[in-house]
C-alpha cells in the first residue's frame, strides 16, 4: 500500500512539472508598481541598452558622439550651479545606458555636473538619488567615467554639482 501510494504521488508530481510552463504563461502580469524616485530616473537616462553580448567598453557605452560631445560642451558653462560635495565615485552598471550619476548627494532627480580635478575633465549628467548615507560615495555611469577620463577600475574623487536646467 505505502509503495501504491507513493507511485500515486510521484505520478501526480511528475504530470505537475509537465504542467508548471503552462500555468506560468497563463499567470495574470503583475501589478504595475508604483513609480519612484529612481523609475523616474531611469525614464530620464533611457537610451539604447547594449547588446546581450557586449564585452568590451565600446560594446556597453551606447551614448552617441553627438550625446558626449553635448555633455562636454554644456558641462563647460557652469555659471551658477550649486557644489553639491565632493564624492569618490565607482563604475555603475555598465549595461545602464546614459550619462549619469547615482550619488547620496541628491534627493531628487536632476540635472548636474560632475569635475576630475585630477584630469581636469568635467561633463554634465543626470543626477539620481542614491539610497545610501552621505559619504558613502556615488555610481557613474560608463559613458561619464569615460568623458571624465577616469580609470574605469579606480575609484576617481569628483565635485558635484545640481544644474539650474
Amino acid at each position: 500500500m505505502k509503495r501504491f501510494v507513493c507511485l500515486v504521488a510521484c505520478t501526480f508530481g511528475l504530470s505537475a512539472c509537465d504542467m508548471l510552463p503552462t500555468m506560468q504563461q497563463q499567470a495574470p502580469p503583475p501589478d504595475p508598481a508604483p513609480e519612484s524616485a529612481e523609475a523616474g530616473a531611469e525614464a530620464q537616462t533611457a537610451g539604447i541598452a547594449p547588446p546581450s553580448n557586449a564585452r568590451t567598453a565600446d560594446e556597453f557605452d551606447t551614448t552617441t558622439e553627438e550625446e558626449r560631445a553635448a555633455a562636454v560642451q554644456s558641462a563647460q558653462s557652469g555659471g551658477g550651479d550649486r557644489d553639491l560635495g565632493i564624492t569618490v565615485a565607482s563604475l555603475g552598471a555598465a549595461a545602464d545606458p546614459g550619462i549619469w550619476m547615482k550619488t547620496p548627494l541628491v534627493d531628487s532627480p536632476g540635472k548636474g555636473r560632475v569635475e576630475y580635478p585630477a584630469k581636469g575633465t568635467t561633463v554634465a549628467v543626470d543626477l539620481i538619488p542614491l539610497d545610501a548615507e552621505p559619504g558613502s560615495g556615488s555610481q557613474l555611469s560608463l559613458a561619464a567615467m569615460r568623458l571624465l577620463e577616469a580609470d574605469l577600475t579606480g575609484l576617481p574623487e569628483v565635485r558635484v554639482f545640481a544644474t539650474g536646467g
